[in-house]
């Protein structure tokens, strides 16, 4: 395997792929994952800037709602909204959810910190979290992007307070001598121990440790004391009057723990397929670090075994991963970029809109008869802006979710821009003649079929000569091989 191969592997696995100018700079694994360390060392929060459309787009531009305030507070106290008002604020509420969504996407692509916005798209899909507040949804995702890389306790801790989450878990009616066990369950069985390592009294108990656990109007947590279970608890084989922090660090201190994120984290950046013997050595450390998530990353990204051919090319790209990953290799503009939010529900997953708590399955669940069609048609679309009709999947937000199928279907014309040049650059020392082999070596991690690249070179041939690249690289971005990373 070659440097570049592995120096692309790693930008693919820890970001959302290598760009021409990465490839260029010629920098051994080694040194390009310490780049990507302090490309990530500083945290910039997520804003909700406008989405890039407007009424000569035929794309009617919205208010950008108040994201400061409960949407549910528009209505006049006493007085429920009127049908007009209701449709006035779920589209309001809508915009802002796609305004949040392309602008987390455009970062994905253009960011420095990779590894950081890599990192938060993992506890994305961990800490899934699905909820109508666009306010809240925006600061769970800077919560994240904040403790992505720094500990783990620290992290769950701070998800833990907020709002987002303990509504969607309904925390905030989990009171005493009315306990909720919804929030408890899911901290344990999906983001610390993992289904199996704890007993369903010690949910019971958890829950009464986290009463009171809520958060004011203005987005802040709050710890309601009179309605907290001050009494004598026993979780885990330990007793004593435990609140929702002591609960957390009692899971923390189970070594368990360490394996259960170490084997999610691993199946995410090397293989689908667990490695216990890989894994076991990870966790503890992970675990003896008091859970520092960038040495377990820096461990996992050194290890020579993550550039062993059983895990090169062999993952399959997420819908995110496949978007972010065209627009940043290519520089990817596009005049609007609602059509992203298009193609998002139409692959099969859409951010900030989780399917449930457990996140997305990922792994071949991504690939059905239409999503595979579509991801094999979408070059076509992005680089030549070719027409296509796609049925989207209605939201909770939607302006009319009753409307028939035919007109849920998403006709907008894409119009976007790619940056060829430095891709020629990267070509320009090359004969024409394996031009396309050495493209095939930027653009694919898993090798391309000889008959494949035979095609592809006769098409290049074929094509006049200003546009020789273009063919080229849209061909490429259209085979099966493209999906994997």
């Amino acid at each position: 395997m070659t440097t570049q191969q592995q120096v692309q592997h790693l930008y693919w696995r820890a970001g959302f792929g290598a760009r021409p100018a990465d490839v260029a700079a010629g920098l051994p694994p080694a040194k390009a994952l310490r780049q990507l360390f302090r490309d990530s060392a500083k945290v910039e929060p997520l804003t909700s800037a406008p989405v890039r459309a407007t009424a000569a787009q035929g794309v009617n531009p919205l208010p950008t709602p108040d994201l400061t305030k409960d949407p549910q507070a528009r209505a006049v106290p006493g007085q429920a909204m009127t049908t007009e008002q209701r449709r006035q604020q779920n589209r309001q509420i809508r915009e802002a959810f796609y305004t949040m969504n392309t602008g987390w996407l455009d970062r994905m692509a253009t960011s420095p910190a990779q590894l950081r916005e890599k990192m938060t798209f993992f506890w994305h899909g961990h800490f899934a979290c699905r909820v109508r507040r666009p306010e809240a949804a925006l600061q769970l995702n800077n919560t994240l992007r904040q403790g992505a890389l720094g500990k783990f306790g620290d992290l769950l801790l701070a998800v833990s307070k907020e709002p987002a989450m303990l509504q969607f878990l309904n925390n905030q009616q989990n009171r005493k001598q009315r306990p909720n066990e919804n929030f408890a369950r899911e901290v344990m069985e999906l983001f610390t121990i993992g289904r199996g390592h704890y007993a369903e009294q010690d949910i019971k108990e958890a829950a009464r440790a986290f009463t009171g656990w809520g958060y004011h109007a203005d987005g802040q947590f709050v710890f309601r004391e009179n309605q907290h279970d001050a009494g004598s608890k026993t979780f885990l084989g330990r007793s004593g009057s435990f609140g929702g922090d002591d609960i957390l660090r009692i899971i923390l201190d189970q070594p368990r723990t360490a394996g259960f994120l170490t084997t999610k984290l691993y199946r995410f950046f090397v293989n689908d397929t667990p490695n216990l013997a890989h894994i076991q050595p990870l966790a503890k450390a992970f675990y003896q670090s008091q859970y520092d998530i960038s040495d377990l990353l820096e461990r996992m990204f050194s290890a020579d075994r993550f550039y062993a051919a059983a895990n090169v090319g062999t993952r399959l790209k997420s819908p995110l991963e496949l978007l972010a990953g065209i627009k940043r290799t290519l520089g990817l503009e596009l005049d609007n970029d609602q059509p992203l939010i298009g193609f998002q529900k139409a692959l099969g997953q859409t951010l900030f809109q989780p399917p449930n708590v457990a996140g997305w399955a990922g792994g071949r669940s991504w690939i059905d008869s239409s999503s595979l069609l579509l991801r094999l048609q979408l070059p076509q679309v992005l680089l030549r802006n070719a027409g296509f009709n796609i049925a989207l999947k209605g939201d909770e937000n939607d302006l009319a979710p009753s409307v028939p199928k035919a007109d849920c279907t998403f006709r907008q014309q894409v119009k976007a821009r790619v940056k060829l040049g430095p891709i020629s650059q990267l070509l320009a020392q090359t004969a024409p003649a394996a031009q396309a082999a050495q493209l095939s070596g930027f653009l694919l991690q898993a090798p391309i079929r000889p008959e494949n690249l035979a095609l592809i070179q006769q098409m290049a041939a074929n094509a006049p000569a200003e546009g020789r690249l273009r063919t080229m690289i849209t061909s490429m971005l259209s085979l099966p091989e493209y999906q994997l990373m």
